[in-house]
């Protein structure tokens, strides 16, 4: 008995073997296939490059707020290339608003403030440095008020708008107490004044367009009533004005009203605000307030303060004649009208237009032949593109009472709501299934890179850029009152997705990374850049936008860029010489899916180098 039973085990075991090798073979066939078809072509190298640069290997790797020393780089693939500090004297430089090239530019209707960028000759391959003393700034929302004198150096302001208390330099500190040229005795009360008439608390204005902004007071008030101000102020005489914005953590980018569309898609902001900007909105035939009737959503308002508004009672402080005065408000007032803007209020120095849910309850407009229209069938085609003084079209409505374009539910609700411009299917292509799934994709990401970077959502980086935002999904997929992300699409995406994200109650700009981008250096603590070295790949250098990268990145900021693993390979040693330390992850998925991500830091360190070469 016990020798058939031995038998009977042996036969079992045999017959588990066989099996086992069978299984064995099929498993290295298809494996081999797979391999030869050249599918996995690359993950090999991924997989060295993310065990080399593993946080063993990578002891300064750390996302926290400190004063680290060099990290070295390894040797993966050939010489990591070392770029060097630019000299001190480019400290501030912004590429596409240099005063010196500005000066070339004829001064006419604002041209010479406008973006003027450097050939590729000129362009620099060195990193900007950081002003010594620099510091990480104040959390929010002491920053709002707090900003580091060693970050953005300039006293200027202090002396210039000492009676408007826009900002007071006391110690080591510049200090915001909130005032304005507008609203000296603070922002708060002017916001309170602004919601008697617009309907700020209930979430129906969300996004709003701040145009010369100054020190961007205005929006840096209007964000604890949840509403997210897009600021923007020339690079002149008013040095560093939109820096300062940026060092409070107040979304803002150097730009002005001249002869170049605003970067950003018709019917997006549902609230316009002038406070003394300066900007001469009767001039040009009105091609300034129709400029800003192109973003404004239907049923938005504009608010202008200061002259003329109010001139019979100013005229003598504003330095300026009654009829000179007179004349400008009655032009103003005649291109609202063209415009089918309805005055709701005029208290004070203060009026405030609300533009007309569509054009059939526009009386004015019922004889186009009075109406000058813009011809183009693409209104959010603006980069670069000349201004005319023409009406943009809106969109067909067949009930006086519905709103041109589609009606937005209040925010928070609009932010994961299905955007009118994919509802009514404006963007080919989109539907609202794919944008769904987009936003469950973008979950789960931040989700994986949340795992990574312990301080993504607890606030420790408070002005975020995503590179190549497609519809907001990663935005949303972070959205908290602890920070705020300038989404991205750029000029050359297949699809202009711009509009839906403002639907969704964010913000953003057009923009061509193939140049610099129009903020200061060490302006964004984040910054994510999702297949945007192979969408530019045929376009211009990685290194030149990495450069760029580097130029608006604070020191310690962090990176999270994924891409294709033989794109980030080459991405991986251009930041290794950028004073960068790197990892490179695999995919939530798991080590065969060919898109990977790159984790990076920004090491602390500051000019001083006056001898380095540019």
């Amino acid at each position: 008995m016990a020798v058939k039973g031995s038998s009977a085990d042996n036969r079992t075991r045999s017959t588990v073997t066989l099996c086992i090798v069978i299984g064995m073979c099929c498993f290295f066939y298809i494996l081999g296939a797979w391999q030869k078809s050249g599918f996995g072509k690359g993950d090999s190298i991924a997989l060295e490059i993310t065990k080399r640069t593993d946080c063993a290997m990578l002891p300064n790797l750390s996302f926290d707020t400190h004063h680290s020393k060099e990290a070295s780089s390894r040797d993966l693939v050939s010489p990591v290339k070392k770029f060097k500090p630019c000299p001190d004297r480019y400290t501030d430089y912004t590429p596409c608003q240099d005063q010196n090239r500005a000066m070339k530019f004829p001064r006419e209707d604002m041209n010479y403030r406008e973006r003027h960028c450097p050939p590729q000759k000129e362009k620099l391959h060195c990193l900007i440095p950081p002003p010594k003393g620099y510091v990480a700034p104040f959390p929010w929302p002491k920053s709002r008020d707090y900003v580091p004198f060693a970050n953005c150096p300039y006293k200027s302001l202090t002396v210039e708008k000492a009676i408007q208390n826009w900002v007071q330099y006391e110690g080591n500190v510049f200090r915001f107490p909130g005032g304005g040229t507008q609203f000296p005795q603070g922002a708060d009360k002017y916001i309170d004044q602004l919601a008697s008439v617009i309907p700020i608390a209930n979430g129906t204005v969300r996004t709003a367009l701040d145009t010369g902004c100054g020190v961007a007071s205005w929006g840096a008030y209007l964000l604890k009533r949840n509403v997210l101000a897009m600021s923007f102020a020339p690079r002149d005489s008013h040095e560093a004005q939109v820096q300062f914005a940026l060092e409070r953590g107040v979304p803002a980018v150097i730009g002005v009203l001249g002869t170049i569309k605003l970067p950003y898609p018709s019917r997006a902001f549902d609230m316009a605000h002038c406070s003394r900007c300066l900007i001469p909105w009767g001039a040009n035939g009105g091609i300034y307030m129709m400029e800003v009737d192109r973003v404004l959503r239907p049923g938005g308002y504009w608010v202008l303060s200061g002259p003329p508004i109010n001139w019979e009672a100013n005229y003598k402080g504003w330095q300026r004649t009654k009829k000179d005065l007179e004349a400008e408000q009655n032009k103003i007032e005649e291109i609202a009208e063209l415009l089918c803007w309805e005055k709701v209020s005029q208290k004070g120095e203060m009026a405030i237009w609300r533009k007309r849910l569509n054009t059939e309850s526009c009386p004015s407009r019922q004889d186009e032949s009075s109406v000058q229209m813009c011809d183009s069938t693409n209104a959010d085609d603006v980069w670069y593109k000349k201004m005319k003084a023409c009406v943009t079209p809106i969109p067909d409505v067949t009930d006086p009472s519905e709103v041109a374009g589609g009606a937005i539910k209040p925010f928070p609700s609009r932010l994961n709501a299905i955007p009118p411009r994919i509802a009514n299917g404006l963007i080919p292509g989109v539907s609202s299934q794919a944008y769904q799934k987009d936003n469950r994709m973008w979950k789960k990401h931040v989700k994986a890179y949340s795992s990574v970077n312990k301080y993504l959502l607890t606030g420790r980086y408070r002005n975020i850029m995503d590179m190549n935002a497609g519809f907001g999904g990663f935005a949303a997929a972070i959205e908290s009152p602890k920070s705020w992300v300038m989404n991205v699409v750029p000029t050359i995406s297949k699809m202009s997705t711009l509009g839906a994200i403002y639907e969704r109650g964010l913000i953003g700009i057009y923009h061509d990374w193939c140049e610099a981008f129009s903020t200061y250096p060490r302006t964004y603590d984040l910054i994510h850049a999702s297949g945007l070295f192979t969408m530019y790949k045929t376009k211009c250098s990685v290194e030149d936008i990495l450069l760029e990268m580097d130029r608006i990145l604070r020191p310690e900021g962090a990176v999270i860029m994924r891409d294709d693993v033989d794109v980030l390979t080459k991405v991986n040693r251009l930041a290794q010489g950028m004073k960068w330390n790197t990892k490179l992850v695999d995919h939530e998925d798991g080590p065969l899916v060919r898109e990977k991500v790159l984790y990076a830091v920004k090491q602390y360190w500051v000019g001083g180098n006056q001898t380095a070469a540019a």
